[in-house]
């Protein structure tokens, strides 16, 4: 199969399952704002949406907001008095997900900080039930440091973007994105408090995958 199968095969899940107006508003206004077009697919942020559900989850932590696509699918799941703390970057990003998390009446649930999160996440204090880390690759392994010292035994961390294509587990690669990916997926296979996982994805954002992780052991 190729690209456009999955597309096709991606729409048609998102139409049986992921079909929500406010994420899909969310990604319409981030595409016309001219944010990049790197959010998780439908699916995904169904998936996102559910495990925070299964932990019945009252705070969540999300490195990484864009436009504010998945932080949507993640606080339609919170709790009732349940809170979200994103953490980006881009003031540009910040304002338009800020945007789009009041469209879809969730911004008394959602705080959107601003700035490098290796200095936000220092501010924060745990523990969350839920991790979901989707910002800059070579800085996964310090993001992945910081949620397991903000996580409690039980916690869920989850890590987009595990496989690159595949090129994570290519021959060795210069490219920085790829560097920190690998040295994640060693970080998280060594770690003695967590049971881990990375599952393959293929969908419209092409081939990738979503690295999952229970934290067992008090941090």
């Amino acid at each position: 199969m190729n690209l456009e199968e999955w597309v096709s095969i991606d729409e048609r899940i998102a139409g049986l399952f992921a079909a929500d107006p406010e994420p899909e508003h969310a990604l319409e206004a981030s595409r016309a704002a001219g944010l990049p077009d790197i959010n998780v697919t439908a699916a995904q942020g169904k998936l996102l949406n559910i495990l925070a559900r299964a932990q019945h989850a009252r705070a969540i932590l999300e490195i990484g907001t864009l436009g504010g696509y998945s932080t949507i699918w993640l606080a339609k799941a919170l709790a009732d008095g349940g809170r979200l703390i994103s953490l980006e970057a881009n003031a540009k990003h910040a304002e338009v997900a800020r945007l789009n998390i009041a469209h879809a009446g969730l911004a008394d649930k959602v705080d959107v900080r601003v700035g490098p999160a290796l200095s936000t996440l220092a501010q924060l204090k745990g523990p969350f039930d839920l991790i979901f880390i989707d910002a800059d690759k070579p800085s996964y392994p310090d993001y992945f440091t910081w949620a397991l010292q903000l996580s409690r035994r039980g916690t869920l961390i989850v890590a987009d973007n595990a496989v690159l294509h595949g090129d994570v587990f290519d021959e060795p690669s210069e490219d920085p994105r790829v560097r920190g990916m690998r040295r994640f997926l060693e970080q998280l296979a060594s770690e003695p408090r967590v049971t881990a996982t990375v599952t393959q994805t293929v969908g419209g954002k092409g081939y990738d995958g979503f690295a999952i992780a229970l934290v067992t052991a008090e941090p």
